[in-house]
């Protein structure tokens, strides 16, 4: 007998990791914890995410945040010296936009060049 409807299989647990070293980056917006914290709450709203925490730590000039979402984490961890950032954005759920939060922090903190990763994190 066939079956009029294939049966679409979906991975038991289905994540999407977005990543990136961020170049050229405002120095200001690098050294400002409180404005970082800003960045990755708005990022976790644009990314249909559930901001549970957040969490900033001050390392000398730099800052790193770390929004844990119900779904997984976003970070953030600058080098203003060099003018440098690198940023993840990983989510479980195929209804969390990583790539939107992540292009969200690229824009703001005006990054002039980006080396981006994209990787499925997958169980099928």
């Amino acid at each position: 007998m066939i079956r009029a409807e294939a049966k679409e299989k979906k991975p038991r647990v289905y994540g999407y990791h977005v990543y990136g070293d961020l170049y050229e980056c405002d120095e200001e917006v690098l050294k400002d914890e409180e404005r970082l914290r800003k960045i990755v709450e708005e990022a976790a709203k644009r990314g249909n995410m559930t901001l549970l925490d957040v969490k900033s730590w001050k390392i000398g000039e730099g800052v790193s945040v770390v929004g844990i979402v119900l779904e997984s984490h976003i970070s953030i961890h600058t080098w203003p010296e060099y003018r440098f950032a690198t940023v993840d954005a990983y989510t479980c759920g195929a209804h969390t936009k990583p790539g939107v939060a992540f292009d969200y922090i690229v824009s703001m903190l005006g990054a002039k060049r980006v080396r981006r990763g994209e990787f499925e994190r997958t169980l099928e």
